[in-house]
Protein backbone atom coordinates (compact mmCIF):
# COMPACT_ATOMS: atom_id res chain seq x y z
CA UNK A 1 0.00 0.00 0.00
CA UNK A 2 1.50 3.30 -1.26
CA UNK A 3 2.12 6.09 1.74
CA UNK A 4 3.18 8.51 -0.45
CA UNK A 5 -0.11 10.28 -2.61
CA UNK A 6 2.26 12.91 -4.54
CA UNK A 7 4.42 10.05 -6.46
CA UNK A 8 1.41 7.72 -6.70
CA UNK A 9 0.02 10.76 -8.64
CA UNK A 10 2.89 11.30 -10.92
CA UNK A 11 2.84 7.44 -11.96
CA UNK A 12 -1.01 8.00 -13.16
CA UNK A 13 -0.20 10.86 -15.28
CA UNK A 14 2.66 9.39 -16.57
CA UNK A 15 0.80 5.97 -17.21
CA UNK A 16 -1.81 8.41 -18.98
CA UNK A 17 0.77 9.61 -20.83
CA UNK A 18 2.29 6.42 -22.35
CA UNK A 19 -1.05 5.70 -22.82
CA UNK A 20 -2.45 8.39 -25.02
CA UNK A 21 0.88 8.70 -27.08
CA UNK A 22 0.79 4.94 -27.85
CA UNK A 23 -3.13 5.33 -29.05
CA UNK A 24 -1.80 8.37 -31.17
CA UNK A 25 0.70 6.31 -32.73
CA UNK A 26 -1.41 3.21 -33.55
CA UNK A 27 -4.02 5.66 -34.85
CA UNK A 28 -1.36 7.17 -37.22
CA UNK A 29 0.55 4.15 -38.53
CA UNK A 30 -3.15 2.46 -39.12
CA UNK A 31 -3.92 5.33 -41.27
CA UNK A 32 -0.52 6.11 -42.62
CA UNK A 33 -1.02 2.02 -44.34
CA UNK A 34 -4.26 2.48 -45.04
CA UNK A 35 -3.51 5.76 -47.54
CA UNK A 36 -0.58 4.01 -48.62
CA UNK A 37 -2.26 0.73 -49.26
CA UNK A 38 -5.10 2.96 -51.63
CA UNK A 39 -2.18 4.89 -53.00
CA UNK A 40 -2.86 7.81 -51.27
CA UNK A 41 0.98 9.03 -51.06
CA UNK A 42 0.43 12.44 -49.70
CA UNK A 43 -1.98 12.02 -47.43
CA UNK A 44 -0.08 8.83 -45.69
CA UNK A 45 3.08 10.84 -46.14
CA UNK A 46 0.78 13.39 -43.78
CA UNK A 47 0.69 11.16 -41.17
CA UNK A 48 3.85 10.25 -41.40
CA UNK A 49 4.83 14.11 -40.34
CA UNK A 50 2.25 15.07 -38.49
CA UNK A 51 3.94 13.31 -34.73
CA UNK A 52 7.04 16.06 -35.62
CA UNK A 53 4.38 19.11 -35.29
CA UNK A 54 2.44 17.54 -32.35
CA UNK A 55 5.61 17.08 -30.39
CA UNK A 56 7.09 20.35 -31.41
CA UNK A 57 3.73 21.91 -30.01
CA UNK A 58 3.32 19.56 -26.80
CA UNK A 59 7.14 20.64 -26.24
CA UNK A 60 6.37 24.59 -27.02
CA UNK A 61 3.51 24.71 -24.05
CA UNK A 62 5.41 22.59 -21.79
CA UNK A 63 8.44 24.75 -21.51
CA UNK A 64 8.06 28.27 -22.85
CA UNK A 65 11.51 28.69 -23.15
CA UNK A 66 11.29 26.68 -26.60
CA UNK A 67 8.93 29.44 -27.55
CA UNK A 68 12.31 31.84 -27.26
CA UNK A 69 14.51 29.77 -29.06
CA UNK A 70 11.87 29.36 -31.71
CA UNK A 71 11.61 33.02 -31.88
CA UNK A 72 15.52 33.28 -32.13
CA UNK A 73 15.55 31.06 -35.27
CA UNK A 74 13.01 33.10 -37.04
CA UNK A 75 14.65 36.16 -36.37
CA UNK A 76 17.49 35.19 -38.65
CA UNK A 77 15.80 32.93 -41.76
CA UNK A 78 11.95 34.17 -41.70
CA UNK A 79 12.72 37.12 -44.39
CA UNK A 80 15.01 35.14 -46.60
CA UNK A 81 13.16 31.86 -46.49
CA UNK A 82 10.44 34.05 -48.46
CA UNK A 83 12.14 34.18 -51.42
CA UNK A 84 12.05 30.25 -51.58
CA UNK A 85 8.50 29.96 -50.07
CA UNK A 86 5.70 32.03 -51.74
CA UNK A 87 4.35 32.35 -47.95
CA UNK A 88 4.49 35.64 -45.38
CA UNK A 89 6.47 33.77 -43.40
CA UNK A 90 8.17 36.95 -41.86
CA UNK A 91 4.75 36.81 -39.96
CA UNK A 92 5.84 33.20 -38.40
CA UNK A 93 7.97 36.01 -36.20
CA UNK A 94 4.91 37.76 -34.99
CA UNK A 95 3.49 34.24 -34.73
CA UNK A 96 5.75 32.72 -32.40
CA UNK A 97 5.75 35.48 -29.76
CA UNK A 98 2.24 35.30 -29.72
CA UNK A 99 2.52 31.99 -28.88
CA UNK A 100 5.34 31.57 -26.62
CA UNK A 101 3.42 34.44 -24.01
CA UNK A 102 0.38 31.87 -24.53
CA UNK A 103 2.77 29.23 -23.37
CA UNK A 104 3.80 31.11 -20.86
CA UNK A 105 0.20 32.24 -19.54
CA UNK A 106 -0.56 28.49 -19.70
CA UNK A 107 2.72 27.54 -17.66
CA UNK A 108 1.05 29.42 -14.96
CA UNK A 109 -1.91 26.43 -14.62
CA UNK A 110 1.91 23.57 -13.10
CA UNK A 111 3.54 26.64 -11.93
CA UNK A 112 3.13 29.94 -10.69
CA UNK A 113 5.03 32.79 -13.25
CA UNK A 114 6.45 35.38 -11.42
CA UNK A 115 5.13 38.02 -13.30
CA UNK A 116 7.01 40.85 -10.86
CA UNK A 117 10.16 40.37 -12.88
CA UNK A 118 8.80 41.69 -16.05
CA UNK A 119 8.13 44.70 -14.08
CA UNK A 120 11.23 46.37 -14.51
CA UNK A 121 12.19 50.02 -16.40
CA UNK A 122 13.37 48.39 -19.87
CA UNK A 123 9.71 47.06 -19.43
CA UNK A 124 8.10 50.01 -18.79
CA UNK A 125 9.86 52.03 -21.93
CA UNK A 126 8.94 49.24 -24.49
CA UNK A 127 5.45 49.32 -23.43
CA UNK A 128 5.04 53.16 -23.39
CA UNK A 129 6.53 53.39 -27.01
CA UNK A 130 4.54 50.65 -28.38
CA UNK A 131 1.12 52.60 -26.91
CA UNK A 132 2.09 55.32 -28.88
CA UNK A 133 2.47 53.46 -32.04
CA UNK A 134 -0.55 51.65 -31.50
CA UNK A 135 -2.52 54.75 -30.90
CA UNK A 136 -1.06 56.08 -34.53
CA UNK A 137 -4.03 54.08 -35.80
CA UNK A 138 -6.07 57.06 -34.95
CA UNK A 139 -3.36 59.85 -36.42
CA UNK A 140 -5.98 61.79 -38.58
CA UNK A 141 -2.60 62.29 -41.18
CA UNK A 142 -2.82 58.91 -41.72
CA UNK A 143 -3.69 58.12 -45.76
CA UNK A 144 -3.82 53.77 -44.68
CA UNK A 145 -4.57 52.20 -41.40
CA UNK A 146 -3.13 48.68 -43.32
CA UNK A 147 0.20 50.43 -43.55
CA UNK A 148 0.62 50.25 -40.22
CA UNK A 149 0.25 46.84 -39.75
CA UNK A 150 3.10 45.71 -41.54
CA UNK A 151 5.60 48.77 -40.03
CA UNK A 152 4.57 48.90 -36.32
CA UNK A 153 6.18 44.75 -35.71
CA UNK A 154 9.84 46.33 -36.94
CA UNK A 155 8.66 49.80 -35.10
CA UNK A 156 7.61 48.28 -31.81
CA UNK A 157 5.61 45.45 -32.06
CA UNK A 158 8.70 43.14 -31.25
CA UNK A 159 10.88 44.69 -28.87
CA UNK A 160 7.20 45.44 -26.69
CA UNK A 161 6.80 41.47 -26.67
CA UNK A 162 10.23 40.40 -26.40
CA UNK A 163 11.85 42.68 -23.21
CA UNK A 164 9.04 41.14 -21.09
CA UNK A 165 10.13 37.79 -22.21
CA UNK A 166 13.76 37.80 -21.72
CA UNK A 167 12.93 39.00 -18.05
CA UNK A 168 10.14 35.93 -17.44
CA UNK A 169 11.86 33.28 -19.43
CA UNK A 170 15.31 34.27 -20.74
CA UNK A 171 16.99 35.44 -17.50
CA UNK A 172 19.80 33.22 -16.60
CA UNK A 173 23.09 33.70 -17.03
CA UNK A 174 23.55 30.50 -19.60
CA UNK A 175 21.19 32.29 -21.71
CA UNK A 176 23.47 35.49 -22.64
CA UNK A 177 25.98 32.39 -23.68
CA UNK A 178 22.98 30.47 -25.48
CA UNK A 179 22.46 33.97 -27.48
CA UNK A 180 26.17 34.24 -28.47
CA UNK A 181 26.59 30.84 -29.89
CA UNK A 182 23.35 31.22 -31.77
CA UNK A 183 24.46 34.82 -32.69
CA UNK A 184 28.00 32.75 -33.96
CA UNK A 185 26.72 29.80 -35.70
CA UNK A 186 23.76 31.88 -37.56
CA UNK A 187 25.87 34.38 -38.69
CA UNK A 188 28.15 31.69 -40.39
CA UNK A 189 25.26 30.55 -41.98
CA UNK A 190 24.78 34.39 -43.46
CA UNK A 191 28.32 34.77 -44.15
CA UNK A 192 28.63 31.65 -46.18
CA UNK A 193 25.67 32.61 -48.22
CA UNK A 194 26.57 36.29 -48.86
CA UNK A 195 30.20 34.84 -49.92
CA UNK A 196 28.69 32.51 -52.11
CA UNK A 197 26.12 35.30 -53.80
CA UNK A 198 29.43 37.34 -54.25
CA UNK A 199 31.36 34.94 -55.93
CA UNK A 200 29.35 31.99 -57.05
CA UNK A 201 26.38 34.10 -58.04
CA UNK A 202 22.94 34.64 -56.86
CA UNK A 203 20.36 31.48 -57.48
CA UNK A 204 17.33 31.33 -59.40
CA UNK A 205 15.44 32.50 -56.84
CA UNK A 206 17.09 34.98 -55.35
CA UNK A 207 17.73 36.40 -59.18
CA UNK A 208 13.49 36.06 -59.39
CA UNK A 209 13.63 38.76 -56.10
CA UNK A 210 16.45 40.87 -58.06
CA UNK A 211 14.08 41.32 -61.01
CA UNK A 212 11.71 43.18 -59.05
CA UNK A 213 12.48 46.65 -60.31
CA UNK A 214 12.86 48.50 -57.00
CA UNK A 215 15.30 45.75 -55.62
CA UNK A 216 17.71 45.27 -58.83
CA UNK A 217 17.68 49.33 -58.60
CA UNK A 218 19.11 49.09 -54.96
CA UNK A 219 20.88 45.77 -55.48
CA UNK A 220 22.98 45.93 -58.54
CA UNK A 221 25.25 49.10 -58.68
CA UNK A 222 27.54 49.75 -61.70
CA UNK A 223 26.95 46.28 -62.48
CA UNK A 224 28.21 44.65 -59.55
CA UNK A 225 26.01 43.23 -56.58
CA UNK A 226 25.28 44.30 -53.08
CA UNK A 227 25.15 40.88 -50.98
CA UNK A 228 22.12 40.83 -49.20
CA UNK A 229 22.40 36.87 -48.38
CA UNK A 230 19.37 35.76 -46.14
CA UNK A 231 18.37 38.84 -45.00
CA UNK A 232 15.72 41.52 -46.16
CA UNK A 233 17.89 43.65 -47.98
CA UNK A 234 21.98 44.82 -49.17
CA UNK A 235 21.73 47.21 -45.73
CA UNK A 236 20.40 45.57 -43.26
CA UNK A 237 23.00 42.64 -44.26
CA UNK A 238 25.76 44.97 -44.10
CA UNK A 239 25.02 46.73 -40.47
CA UNK A 240 24.08 43.27 -39.20
CA UNK A 241 27.60 42.35 -40.11
CA UNK A 242 29.10 45.40 -38.96
CA UNK A 243 27.99 44.84 -35.36
CA UNK A 244 28.69 41.14 -35.34
CA UNK A 245 31.95 42.16 -36.38
CA UNK A 246 31.97 44.44 -33.39
CA UNK A 247 31.07 41.96 -31.04
CA UNK A 248 32.57 39.01 -31.87
CA UNK A 249 36.07 40.52 -31.99
CA UNK A 250 35.89 42.19 -28.78
CA UNK A 251 34.85 38.63 -27.24
CA UNK A 252 37.94 36.99 -28.84
CA UNK A 253 40.08 40.03 -27.08
CA UNK A 254 38.96 39.04 -23.57
CA UNK A 255 38.18 35.19 -24.23
CA UNK A 256 40.04 32.83 -22.23
CA UNK A 257 39.69 29.70 -23.60
CA UNK A 258 41.92 30.00 -26.71
CA UNK A 259 39.80 27.48 -28.90
CA UNK A 260 36.87 29.57 -28.48
CA UNK A 261 38.73 33.26 -29.20
CA UNK A 262 40.34 31.86 -32.26
CA UNK A 263 36.80 30.91 -33.29
CA UNK A 264 35.27 34.33 -32.16
CA UNK A 265 37.95 36.39 -34.12
CA UNK A 266 37.12 34.38 -37.05
CA UNK A 267 33.31 35.34 -37.17
CA UNK A 268 34.64 38.78 -36.66
CA UNK A 269 36.76 39.40 -39.32
CA UNK A 270 34.59 37.67 -42.20
CA UNK A 271 31.56 39.70 -40.22
CA UNK A 272 33.93 42.43 -41.47
CA UNK A 273 34.50 41.52 -44.29
CA UNK A 274 30.68 40.38 -45.31
CA UNK A 275 29.85 44.09 -44.25
CA UNK A 276 32.89 45.48 -46.88
CA UNK A 277 31.15 42.91 -49.75
CA UNK A 278 27.32 44.25 -49.01
CA UNK A 279 28.75 47.51 -50.48
CA UNK A 280 26.63 49.18 -47.93
CA UNK A 281 28.61 52.69 -46.40
CA UNK A 282 26.48 53.35 -43.88
CA UNK A 283 27.68 50.18 -42.35
CA UNK A 284 31.21 51.51 -42.05
CA UNK A 285 29.87 53.91 -38.77
CA UNK A 286 29.38 50.61 -37.31
CA UNK A 287 32.71 49.41 -36.31
CA UNK A 288 34.34 52.46 -36.39
CA UNK A 289 31.73 53.73 -33.33
CA UNK A 290 31.65 50.19 -31.96
CA UNK A 291 35.87 50.07 -31.71
CA UNK A 292 35.67 53.40 -30.38
CA UNK A 293 33.51 53.07 -27.56
CA UNK A 294 35.42 50.23 -27.10
CA UNK A 295 38.59 51.91 -26.43
CA UNK A 296 36.73 53.76 -23.46
CA UNK A 297 35.15 51.37 -21.95
CA UNK A 298 37.62 48.78 -21.84
CA UNK A 299 39.38 51.54 -19.49
CA UNK A 300 43.40 49.77 -20.52
CA UNK A 301 45.80 51.82 -21.82
CA UNK A 302 47.23 49.44 -23.75
CA UNK A 303 43.66 48.47 -25.36
CA UNK A 304 42.84 52.25 -25.88
CA UNK A 305 46.13 52.60 -28.02
CA UNK A 306 46.34 49.84 -30.16
CA UNK A 307 42.06 49.98 -31.42
CA UNK A 308 42.54 53.54 -31.48
CA UNK A 309 45.31 53.59 -33.42
CA UNK A 310 44.01 50.92 -35.90
CA UNK A 311 40.46 53.15 -36.25
CA UNK A 312 42.93 55.96 -36.91
CA UNK A 313 44.57 54.34 -39.82
CA UNK A 314 41.32 53.10 -41.20
CA UNK A 315 39.78 56.10 -41.51
CA UNK A 316 43.01 58.04 -42.46
CA UNK A 317 43.49 55.28 -45.43
CA UNK A 318 39.58 55.63 -46.65
CA UNK A 319 39.65 59.63 -46.43
CA UNK A 320 42.57 60.80 -47.23
CA UNK A 321 44.31 58.04 -49.74
CA UNK A 322 43.87 55.41 -52.73
CA UNK A 323 44.80 52.57 -51.59
CA UNK A 324 43.09 49.63 -52.61
CA UNK A 325 41.05 51.89 -55.05
CA UNK A 326 41.06 49.11 -57.54
CA UNK A 327 38.50 47.17 -55.71
CA UNK A 328 34.72 47.93 -56.05
CA UNK A 329 33.57 47.11 -52.79
CA UNK A 330 36.67 49.02 -50.66
CA UNK A 331 35.96 51.81 -53.71
CA UNK A 332 32.23 52.36 -52.36
CA UNK A 333 33.03 52.05 -48.83
CA UNK A 334 35.33 54.66 -49.40
CA UNK A 335 33.23 56.78 -51.08
CA UNK A 336 31.01 57.74 -47.67
CA UNK A 337 33.68 59.48 -46.64
CA UNK A 338 34.00 61.69 -50.25
CA UNK A 339 33.50 65.42 -49.88
CA UNK A 340 31.23 65.59 -52.49
CA UNK A 341 28.84 62.57 -52.00
CA UNK A 342 25.26 63.80 -54.59
CA UNK A 343 23.50 60.91 -52.21
CA UNK A 344 24.19 63.48 -49.31
CA UNK A 345 22.61 66.55 -50.73
CA UNK A 346 19.51 64.92 -51.96
CA UNK A 347 19.26 63.13 -48.39
CA UNK A 348 19.65 66.81 -47.11
CA UNK A 349 17.10 68.08 -49.47
CA UNK A 350 14.40 65.26 -48.67
CA UNK A 351 14.91 66.40 -44.74
CA UNK A 352 14.33 70.20 -45.31
CA UNK A 353 11.13 68.45 -47.12
CA UNK A 354 10.04 66.53 -43.77
CA UNK A 355 11.21 69.64 -41.77
CA UNK A 356 8.30 71.66 -43.57
CA UNK A 357 5.67 69.39 -43.52
CA UNK A 358 5.88 68.35 -40.05
CA UNK A 359 6.39 71.44 -38.64
CA UNK A 360 2.91 71.36 -37.90
CA UNK A 361 2.54 67.75 -37.43
CA UNK A 362 4.08 67.06 -34.17
CA UNK A 363 2.80 63.24 -34.29
CA UNK A 364 4.07 62.98 -37.77
CA UNK A 365 2.17 61.46 -40.95
CA UNK A 366 1.23 58.34 -39.59
CA UNK A 367 2.87 54.92 -39.31
CA UNK A 368 3.67 53.21 -42.71
CA UNK A 369 3.34 56.32 -44.52
CA UNK A 370 7.07 56.69 -45.94
CA UNK A 371 9.05 54.37 -47.16
CA UNK A 372 8.05 51.53 -49.64
CA UNK A 373 5.07 50.82 -47.88
CA UNK A 374 4.22 54.48 -47.97
CA UNK A 375 4.48 53.98 -51.82
CA UNK A 376 2.34 50.96 -51.32
CA UNK A 377 -0.30 52.27 -49.60
CA UNK A 378 -0.30 55.62 -49.89
CA UNK A 379 1.17 56.85 -52.98
CA UNK A 380 1.36 60.07 -54.44
CA UNK A 381 1.66 61.37 -50.92
CA UNK A 382 4.44 63.76 -49.64
CA UNK A 383 5.84 61.25 -47.31
CA UNK A 384 5.76 58.31 -49.82
CA UNK A 385 7.46 60.08 -52.70
CA UNK A 386 10.13 61.45 -50.38
CA UNK A 387 13.03 58.92 -49.50
CA UNK A 388 13.77 58.87 -45.68
CA UNK A 389 17.25 56.64 -46.03
CA UNK A 390 16.98 56.40 -42.62
CA UNK A 391 15.57 54.85 -39.31
CA UNK A 392 15.25 58.36 -37.37
CA UNK A 393 14.36 60.31 -40.18
CA UNK A 394 11.16 57.32 -40.99
CA UNK A 395 10.37 57.68 -37.19
CA UNK A 396 10.25 61.10 -37.44
CA UNK A 397 8.41 61.28 -40.59
CA UNK A 398 5.59 59.25 -39.26
CA UNK A 399 5.08 59.83 -35.47
CA UNK A 400 6.40 63.49 -35.53
CA UNK A 401 9.21 64.84 -33.42
CA UNK A 402 7.14 63.38 -30.15
CA UNK A 403 7.59 60.19 -31.40
CA UNK A 404 11.12 60.79 -32.45
CA UNK A 405 11.80 62.23 -29.26
CA UNK A 406 10.62 59.40 -27.09
CA UNK A 407 12.14 56.82 -29.45
CA UNK A 408 15.76 58.57 -29.01
CA UNK A 409 15.38 58.42 -25.14
CA UNK A 410 14.23 55.02 -25.24
CA UNK A 411 17.33 53.47 -27.03
CA UNK A 412 19.90 56.05 -25.54
CA UNK A 413 18.51 55.04 -21.88
CA UNK A 414 19.42 51.22 -22.94
CA UNK A 415 22.75 52.08 -24.09
CA UNK A 416 23.67 54.59 -21.13
CA UNK A 417 22.67 52.08 -18.68
CA UNK A 418 24.52 49.50 -19.87
CA UNK A 419 27.21 51.81 -19.95
CA UNK A 420 27.11 52.48 -16.34
CA UNK A 421 26.66 49.23 -15.28
CA UNK A 422 30.07 48.30 -17.35
CA UNK A 423 31.58 51.09 -15.44
CA UNK A 424 30.49 51.10 -11.95
CA UNK A 425 28.43 48.24 -10.86
CA UNK A 426 29.62 44.49 -12.65
CA UNK A 427 32.49 43.14 -10.74
CA UNK A 428 32.71 39.55 -13.03
CA UNK A 429 35.69 39.88 -15.75
CA UNK A 430 33.34 37.53 -18.07
CA UNK A 431 30.21 39.55 -17.53
CA UNK A 432 31.80 42.99 -18.72
CA UNK A 433 33.64 42.36 -21.46
CA UNK A 434 30.41 40.22 -22.85
CA UNK A 435 28.25 43.36 -21.93
CA UNK A 436 30.60 45.85 -23.51
CA UNK A 437 30.53 43.58 -26.65
CA UNK A 438 26.75 43.49 -27.07
CA UNK A 439 26.97 47.50 -25.79
CA UNK A 440 29.68 48.51 -28.44
CA UNK A 441 27.72 47.14 -31.43
CA UNK A 442 24.96 48.74 -30.09
CA UNK A 443 26.29 52.28 -29.91
CA UNK A 444 27.06 51.69 -33.69
CA UNK A 445 24.04 50.67 -35.02
CA UNK A 446 22.76 53.29 -33.64
CA UNK A 447 24.82 56.21 -35.21
CA UNK A 448 24.54 53.98 -38.56
CA UNK A 449 20.78 54.07 -38.06
CA UNK A 450 20.56 57.83 -38.87
CA UNK A 451 21.14 57.23 -42.47
CA UNK A 452 20.30 53.16 -42.60
CA UNK A 453 17.26 50.89 -40.86
CA UNK A 454 19.68 49.60 -38.80
CA UNK A 455 17.86 48.95 -35.15
CA UNK A 456 14.57 48.46 -37.28
CA UNK A 457 15.25 45.17 -38.60
CA UNK A 458 15.58 41.24 -38.10
CA UNK A 459 17.69 40.23 -36.81
CA UNK A 460 19.38 43.13 -35.47
CA UNK A 461 16.12 44.58 -33.38
CA UNK A 462 15.37 41.27 -31.56
CA UNK A 463 19.20 41.04 -30.80
CA UNK A 464 20.04 44.36 -29.30
CA UNK A 465 17.03 44.65 -27.38
CA UNK A 466 17.35 41.30 -25.72
CA UNK A 467 21.36 41.70 -24.94
CA UNK A 468 20.39 44.56 -23.13
CA UNK A 469 17.43 43.20 -21.15
CA UNK A 470 20.26 41.09 -20.68
CA UNK A 471 22.85 42.63 -19.86
CA UNK A 472 20.46 44.85 -17.26
CA UNK A 473 20.22 41.55 -15.14
CA UNK A 474 24.04 41.42 -15.01
CA UNK A 475 24.27 42.63 -11.55
CA UNK A 476 21.64 40.53 -9.90
CA UNK A 477 23.74 37.13 -11.26
CA UNK A 478 26.66 38.74 -9.49
CA UNK A 479 24.80 39.69 -6.19
CA UNK A 480 23.11 35.68 -6.10
CA UNK A 481 26.51 33.97 -6.72
CA UNK A 482 27.69 35.89 -4.16
CA UNK A 483 25.26 35.14 -1.69
CA UNK A 484 25.42 31.52 -3.00
CA UNK A 485 29.24 30.99 -2.12
CA UNK A 486 28.14 32.82 1.34
CA UNK A 487 25.88 30.33 1.92
CA UNK A 488 28.55 27.47 1.22
CA UNK A 489 31.28 29.07 2.93
CA UNK A 490 29.09 29.57 6.40
CA UNK A 491 27.24 25.75 5.79
CA UNK A 492 31.42 24.71 5.84
CA UNK A 493 32.68 26.58 8.81
CA UNK A 494 29.47 25.47 10.38
CA UNK A 495 30.36 21.55 9.56
CA UNK A 496 34.01 22.29 10.77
Amino acid sequence: MSINPTYDNHRLKHAILVISVSSVFIVLILGMMYFFSKDNLIFGIALLILPIPIFYLYWFFSNPRVGFYSVLVANYFAIGLSRYIPAPLGLSLDGLLVMTWLAVIFSQFNKKVEWKKAGRDYSYFVIIWYVMTFMQLFNPEAVSREAWFYVMRGQALYIFLTVPLVYLIFNKPKDIDILIQTCAWFTLIAIAKGIGQKYMGVDRWEQTWLNVPGNRSTHILFGQLRVFSIYSDAGTFGSSMGYFGVMFIVLGIHEIKKNKKYFYFLIGLLSIFAMLISGTRSAIAVPLVGFAVYTVLTKKIKIMVTVGTIIFVVFFILKYTNIGQGNYDIRRMRSAFGEQNASMDVRSDNRKIFADYLRTRPFGGGVGSSGNWGLRFSPGTILAETATDGFYIQIWAEQGIVGLTFYLIMIFYFALKSTFLIFFRLKKPKNIFTAIAFTCGMYGLMVSSYTASSLGQLPNIIIVFTSMALISLMPEWEKEEEEKLLKEKSLVLVEE
